[in-house]
């Protein structure tokens, strides 16, 4: 049963009242599915490893077989990756990079994992590089030839996808806009015509204003906002953009960490539908082949994506 000591709460200090966790049986990286004493060394290289974005809990056996067995950590912060540490029972060697890194330490980085080091990625909460440093360092080592690998894992805006009940057979990860306004409707404007399911990353302070200007410069769409995914106040609000604005500002500001989900625009909405009626009506007589290319052409949409609407029309019919 899940308590509130088995919860991070990520704050501007870290992540807070952690409490020892258990570690499960070990599993050997190298062999799937099958439990060992101990995990094999990790072979040199680099690993990005997912972490929790909220519920201490969301860790992967392999991630810890990982992390018992890498010689160095990088992370963005080591007073929350120590947390972390602490709570499953590590004592490694942390270093800090972030944004600010330099070419230098990426290049003393990738020595060490030449001289036989394997060294685990983080960042504070979820998947490294998503909104998160490490680009530079993963395309570095690539270049480099330098072996690369991720032990995937928690993600906010995966989540958040899943739980705002719009589509998500398309969608766009947008990450946090511009905190002015004049930047951040100069940001939307170019995905405004992206069709899909828009992902942003918010905080709290800055939450209705960006609202309001998602309703100006993408119109008024569906729209869902999660915050504190994962936690034990986890809580989605779904409506209209406009709806959604007036909540928030007879509520007052959300507090916690933030993903705004924005629907398909109704044009395009319209759209999609006015493409299943020609499939369809094209499929009562022509192969799916044949009624994907008409409706294309006609349409001015990619071939391969009315091709598998086709396949899939033909198949639930």
């Amino acid at each position: 049963m899940m308590t509130d000591k088995d919860t991070i709460q990520k704050t501007s200090e870290g992540l807070q009242d952690i409490s020892p966790v258990k570690r499960p049986r070990p599993f050997d990286a190298s062999v799937e599915g099958e439990a060992v004493g101990k995990p094999a060394r990790a072979k040199p290289g680099f690993y990005l490893v997912a972490t929790p974005i909220g519920n201490l809990r969301d860790m992967t056996f392999r991630a810890l077989d990982i992390l018992s067995s890498v010689d160095l950590i990088v992370c963005e912060d080591t007073r929350v990756t120590g947390k972390l540490m602490k709570a499953y029972g590590f004592k490694k060697q942390m270093e800090v990079y972030n944004d600010h890194s330099t070419e230098k330490q990426r290049d003393q980085l990738i020595e060490k994992v030449r001289q036989g080091s394997a060294v685990a990625v983080l960042s504070d909460a979820g998947m490294p590089l998503v909104s998160d440093p490490g680009y530079k360092l993963v395309r570095r080592a690539l270049e480099e030839g330098v072996y690369v690998t991720s032990l995937p894992g928690a993600n906010a805006a995966l989540m958040g996808l899943q739980l705002s009940g719009l589509p998500s057979d398309q969608f766009s990860f947008l990450g946090f806009l511009p905190p002015k306004t004049s930047a951040r409707e100069k940001a939307l404007q170019k995905w405004r015509d992206v069709p899909g399911t828009l992902l942003i990353y918010e905080t709290g302070p800055r939450l209705i204003d960006s609202l309001k200007d998602m309703q100006k410069v993408l119109g008024n769409r569906e729209a869902s906002v999660m915050r504190e995914l994962t936690k034990i106040y986890e809580e989605t609000k779904r409506g209209m953009l406009s709806e959604l604005i007036a909540h928030y500002q007879n509520a007052g500001a959300p507090k916690g960490e933030i993903v705004v989900a924005v629907g398909a625009s109704q044009a395009e909405i319209q759209t999609e539908a006015s493409i299943e009626e020609q499939l369809k009506a094209a499929l009562a007589h022509m192969s799916v082949r044949d009624a994907a290319e008409v409706v294309s052409k006609a349409t001015g949409k990619p071939k391969k994506a009315i091709y598998t609407l086709a396949l899939k029309l033909a198949s639930s019919s």
